[in-house]
């Protein structure tokens, strides 16, 4: 069993050297969607969370925290060491989700990274 949340952040961007229009200083809203599962594939049975395989506020905290309050309305040029292609990007959230879940029994099973409505990357278990 997958549980999915669905977050969406503005941001800024430019890809120096790239050869078409994306050098250029840009602006999307990116939609990030994080589908978890439990290690065992089971969910949790605990009083608070029976039935859950994360409960979705535990979730969005976590993510709130490691992903959106970092890159929410910034330069992501000035935020991350990286080039800041959704390809990039994609990968830097997953290794930093998978290593905070990990210590509550949960992985990450894929994060998918939309830069607009029609375009995103995709990374997930089968990548790592």
């Amino acid at each position: 069993m997958r549980a999915t949340k669905i977050f969406t952040f503005d941001a800024a961007h430019c890809l120096p050297g790239h050869k078409g229009k994306c050098a250029n200083m840009h602006g999307h809203t990116y939609r990030l969607e994080v589908t978890v599962a439990r290690n065992d594939d089971g969910v949790l049975t605990d009083d608070s969370g029976n039935g859950m395989v994360i409960d979705f506020g535990d979730l969005k905290q976590i993510v709130q925290e490691e992903i959106i309050d970092k890159v929410d309305h910034k330069l992501l040029n000035e935020v991350f060491s990286f080039r800041t292609t959704s390809e990039n990007m994609a990968r830097h959230f997953y290794d930093l989700l998978a290593r905070r879940l990990l210590a509550q029994g949960v992985s990450v099973e894929k994060i998918t990274l939309w830069e607009s409505p029609t375009s995103c990357v995709e990374v997930g278990r089968w990548n790592s």
